[in-house]
């Protein structure tokens, strides 16, 4: 026996969906990507549209979301739609694009890792070779990790915080009077 309190409502009923025309921004006439939306917004469909008709100032729009965020859902169409087309006119050009922008975004993030490296060494109050020993990686491995040509993994990084962590407890822990 079902309380009537316990009775789930009965779900609203469902709008049918709004017609599409020239004047809708749907694809049975109009354009399928309203011009003041975000490309992160549009469908696959809009991309599409847009890459193999569009202009310069749509293919702009496409490029600079690209740039904004290289593995992103619109970089994820824009790979949709390119793949397996002829690598010539905007589909070269966009390739190019979200090519450089990954490229930056890797060169960024290893720049950044190695900033957190070098901080935690410092934090530690050890030398770069000592700490390179104690993490077990040769001094060349670190100075590759903060000039930022390699990145560590992110085990290696848990390592190197633990590291410095413990450093900065007995450092804490020592008192004035016996340095």
């Amino acid at each position: 026996m079902t309380l009537a309190s316990e009775r789930r409502p009965a779900p609203p009923p469902q709008r049918p969906a709004p017609e599409r025309g020239p004047d809708r921004n749907g694809p049975a006439g109009g354009s399928l990507h309203d011009p003041d939306r975000p490309v992160e917004f549009w469908p696959t469909a809009a991309i599409r549209s847009a890459l193999q008709g569009g202009d310069i100032e749509t293919w702009k729009r496409i490029a600079a979301a690209l740039k904004r965020d290289p593995y992103g859902r619109t970089a994820r169409q824009v790979e949709e739609v390119l793949e397996g087309s002829q690598p010539y006119g905007v589909a070269k050009a966009l390739w190019e694009v979200l090519d450089r922008a990954r490229a930056h975004l890797a060169a960024d993030e290893r720049a950044e890792v190695a900033r957190h490296a070098r901080l935690l060494i410092d934090r530690s109050g050890l030398g770069q070779q000592e700490f390179a020993s104690r993490i077990g990686v040769t001094p060349e491995q670190l100075a590759a990790y903060l000039d930022g040509s390699t990145s560590p993994t992110a085990a290696l990084m848990l390592r190197m915080r633990r590291l410095s962590d413990r450093f900065v407890k007995v450092k804490s822990t020592r008192s004035p009077e016996s340095n």
